[in-house]
């Protein structure tokens, strides 16, 4: 993880209402102060992908257009 981003024991993980709790095929996100972090659910101590807020709102947007996904934007 790039230096300057909390220690793992300061975030908070969580999936997608939509995951249904399949424990199988799960991505977790977590926000830290400057970046979205987003990592397989299966591997939480492997790799962690980090985009910026901007970037996470277009993803989620591009899925859901509507603005009906239920996630909230970073804060």
């Amino acid at each position: 993880m790039p230096t300057g981003l909390p220690v793992a024991a300061d975030l908070v993980w969580f999936k997608s209402s939509h995951s249904g709790g399949n424990a199988t095929e799960c991505l977790e996100c977590a926000y830290a102060p400057t970046r979205t972090l987003i990592r397989d659910s299966k591997r939480a101590n492997g790799p962690v992908l980090s985009v910026s807020p901007g970037a996470w709102r277009h993803f989620v947007d591009a899925l859901h257009p509507a603005g009906e996904h239920g996630l909230a934007p970073h804060p």
